[in-house]
């Protein structure tokens, strides 16, 4: 089996399933990632990585999820298993970079670093960044072809993609990062999804930086067709299932208003209550994603926990704020059995805070 074809026709087929649900009030999502299925590293053929893609879209379907996502499969990278693949994915195919590196240029990155989880860049950058092999096209109408309905495409923001490359070529950060929000800019026109989400976990620990940040995701975003949803997800980190950024959402709110965004996918499940109150001062034409589900832990929430943390929510921000509910982050580093359990209590729970179970 092969990748579907991405011809101007086949595109705009693909495009007509993607309209996006808009019922009921409180939609149901997840963030991007699920846990990678025993038997695929096996066996990682085009037929396999679509079979298991077919398998995460349809146990979400089953449960009842508004709008899922593909599980991001394809880019799991054994080798980095602390960041699921999803920095490499991105800047190893990009023109402009290299992936050997020794003992000095590993040095210089961390005398000029603060990502704690990272000892080593994931490339360097020798010359002006391109395309190179990049191709998200092909991988979103993979996911699009069995999506069974709208779903949504992930991409990592370029300015958490840039703070992981050591610079030989551009002389600045700046240069570099907008360097690197224009690849992304390029890819993500034209996908066949209903939403684009970018993610970001960097920011919420550099919020000094976040204006630059800003201006970087603004131009993925502005690249995003029309007639797509766009969100953009922060979370304090992931890596091993640990935090790794400090910060709070107080220091973020402009930042957060800022965005081109029509909604936010929040980390707020593992958050200090106070967190809520911040969210108050977002733009109010940007929708509230409300993270409910927490993915740093095992514990199976329950439909009442999760309609309580929902109904807490709109308590603080007012009736008509909260427009999406979701896990805090991706599933990836929880076993299939506990993923699968909180995605279904994720619906349950909504839909009784709803009023919609019988």
């Amino acid at each position: 089996m092969s990748t579907p074809s991405t011809n101007t026709a086949d595109l705009k087929a693909l495009k007509v399933r993607q309209i996006l649900p808009t019922e009921p009030a409180i939609r149901t999502t997840t963030v991007g990632s699920y846990p990678v299925p025993d038997w695929l590293p096996g066996s990682t053929s085009e037929s396999a990585i679509i079979d298991a893609t077919r398998v995460v879209f349809d146990t979400q379907r089953q449960n009842g999820i508004d709008l899922p996502t593909d599980g991001e499969l394809y880019r799991f990278d054994p080798s980095h298993p602390d960041t699921n693949g999803m920095i490499e994915y991105f800047v190893r195919p990009m023109g402009g970079t290299r992936q050997d590196f020794g003992r000095k240029e590993t040095e210089e990155f961390r005398r000029k670093q603060t990502m704690g989880f990272r000892a080593k860049p994931a490339a360097v950058v020798d010359g002006a960044l391109s395309e190179g092999c990049l191709d998200l096209l092909s991988d979103c109408v993979r996911a699009s072809a069995v999506s069974g309905g709208p779903f949504k495409f992930t991409v990592t923001s370029p300015y958490m993609l840039a703070r992981t490359l050591l610079d030989h070529h551009y002389g600045d950060f700046e240069s570099m990062l907008m360097a690197v929000a224009d690849v992304l800019a390029d890819q993500v026109r034209g996908l066949p999804c209903a939403c684009l989400q970018v993610d970001e976990a960097n920011i919420p620990g550099n919020p000094s930086e976040a204006p630059l940040a800003a201006e970087s995701i603004n131009r993925v975003l502005d690249a995003v067709d029309k007639d797509t949803e766009r969100a953009v997800h922060f979370c304090f980190g992931n890596y091993g299932g640990q935090v790794i950024q400090g910060g709070t959402w107080k220091a973020l709110t402009d930042f957060l208003s800022s965005l081109h965004t029509d909604h936010l996918v929040l980390e707020l499940a593992h958050r200090p209550a106070e967190d809520l109150d911040a969210l108050k001062d977002v733009n109010p034409d940007i929708k509230l994603g409300i993270g409910v589900v927490d993915i740093k832990v095992n514990h199976i929430e329950t439909a009442d926990e999760i309609a309580a943390r929902i109904k807490t929510a709109e308590k603080v921000l007012g009736p008509g704020r909260i427009g999406w509910v979701h896990p805090d982050c991706g599933f990836w580093m929880l076993k299939r059995s506990i993923a699968d359990r909180k995605i279904e209590a994720l619906v349950k729970g909504r839909d009784l805070f709803l009023g919609r179970m019988e």
